[in-house]
């Protein structure tokens, strides 16, 4: 694994990519202003875009303001899909998507942050949307969402009000 910062979930700007930078696992984000007491928002959205361990994309500035808003310690990124792509499309042709450790750091950040902001918009698989919400709250998780689609989905940041 690749940590482009130090490891600590609320506090830095950086990410976990896998050795390859093929996938990435974790994105994290420090909060505007620290509040102790308050935890770390933990989005769980499609898939990695071009962010990374300094590089915002829009859809992490919008999660960043959310986090702001709620008053959070700090932001968190995984996905249901760990593939790096700018385009929701190539997931479907990549042989392993997922990628090998997605589930573990799920289960692991979802443990760790409680509180768990669905977030991955219409393009998931259904079996790999149940998949994902069974480890979330397997971990003790609690989820929530922003706002649907018409289909039911939680959807992706970039499409919701702050």
């Amino acid at each position: 694994m690749q940590y482009l910062t130090d490891n600590n979930l609320a506090g830095e700007r950086g990410c976990i990519l896998s050795d390859c930078y093929t996938y990435r696992y974790l994105l994290t984000r420090p909060a505007e202003s620290m509040h102790p007491m308050k935890s770390t928002a933990l989005f769980v959205m499609l898939n990695p875009s071009t962010a990374d361990g300094t590089l915002d994309d829009p859809t992490i500035r919008r999660c960043r303001g959310f986090a702001k808003l709620w008053d959070c310690n700090g932001l968190a990124v995984v996905n249901l899909y760990a593939l790096r792509s700018a385009d929701p499309a190539a997931l479907w042709s990549h042989p392993d998507p997922v990628g090998p450790d997605n589930d573990d750091y799920l289960w692991n950040f979802a443990r760790e942050c409680g509180d768990v902001v669905c977030a991955w918009g219409s393009r998931a698989k259904p079996d790999r949307a149940v998949r994902v919400a069974c480890i979330l709250t397997d971990a003790g998780a609690r989820l929530r969402c922003l706002c649907m689609t018409k289909d039911g989905a939680p959807t992706s940041p970039a499409l919701c009000a702050l």
